[in-house]
């Protein structure tokens, strides 16, 4: 497997399923995947064990805060979005990952020597998705 940077990463968003289109001055993204435990331990045993219960995601995108993107504009808590990530750009055969969830924070921060900067959280609704463009 090769080693590639970011740099040429594209994150798409919007309401509608279909419809995504690449948001705005991404710096970074992230997509988290977990998957929680039940203990099954009886009483006799001596360590505990667990079972695999359900999967989570989460997908997080911090960007410069742009007031004239449109798509940023839709990333408010409690909206539902679809999202489209390609982690090595969008070209034939490129890897990207895909689902919907509802945006859970939405934080905008300045500091007097910085850009302004935003950062969105979405949890996911169900499944990720992996596909080739």
């Amino acid at each position: 497997m090769a080693i590639v940077t970011g740099n040429s990463g594209v994150v798409k968003m919007h309401t509608t399923d279909g419809d995504e289109a690449a948001v705005g001055q991404v710096r970074d993204f992230s997509i988290e995947s977990t998957t929680d435990t039940v203990e099954s331990s009886v009483m006799g045993d001596t360590d505990r064990s667990y079972l695999k219960s359900l999967n989570s995601h989460t997908v997080n995108v911090n960007c410069y805060w742009d007031e004239a993107d449109t798509i940023q504009a839709l990333l408010d808590p409690s909206a539902t979005i679809f999202f489209e990530i390609y982690p090595t750009g969008t070209g034939t055969g490129e890897e990207f990952y895909s689902g919907s969830g509802i945006i859970t924070s939405k934080n905008i921060s300045a500091a007097f020597d910085g850009m302004v900067e935003a950062t969105f959280s979405l949890q996911v609704n169900g499944a990720v998705t992996v596909a080739d463009a």
